[in-house]
C-alpha cells in the first residue's frame, strides 16, 4: 500500500459510535486522565470487523499504558491467534 493511499483513507474510531456510525478518529479535547483512548482503523476495515473483534481491539488498546514520553501506544487490531501446542 502506498503512503498516499494510506493518507487518503477515511479513519474512524471503532471505540465510539456517533449517530449509529463510527466517530471520526482522534480526540481533540481530551484530558490526560481520561480513559477513552481512540482505537483508529480505516473505515473499510471497521466495516468488516465483527462486534466481538471490535470489542477485543478496543479493550486491548485501553488496557495498555498510553502516551509514554508523548508517543502514541500501538496495539494490533486483531488479537494474535492462540494455536494448540504440538506434541
Amino acid at each position: 500500500m502506498s503512503l498516499k493511499k494510506w493518507f487518503a483513507e477515511k479513519w474512524v474510531n471503532i471505540g465510539k459510535k456517533k449517530d449509529g456510525s463510527f466517530a471520526p478518529c482522534g480526540r481533540p479535547k481530551a484530558k490526560l486522565s481520561s480513559k477513552g483512548y481512540p482505537k483508529c482503523v480505516p473505515l473499510a476495515k471497521a466495516a468488516s470487523m465483527s462486534p466481538s473483534e471490535i470489542k477485543s481491539a478496543v479493550t486491548r488498546k485501553r488496557a495498555k499504558k498510553q502516551g509514554i514520553k508523548g508517543k502514541p501506544t500501538m496495539v494490533k487490531t486483531y488479537a494474535p491467534s492462540r494455536s494448540k501446542p504440538s506434541r
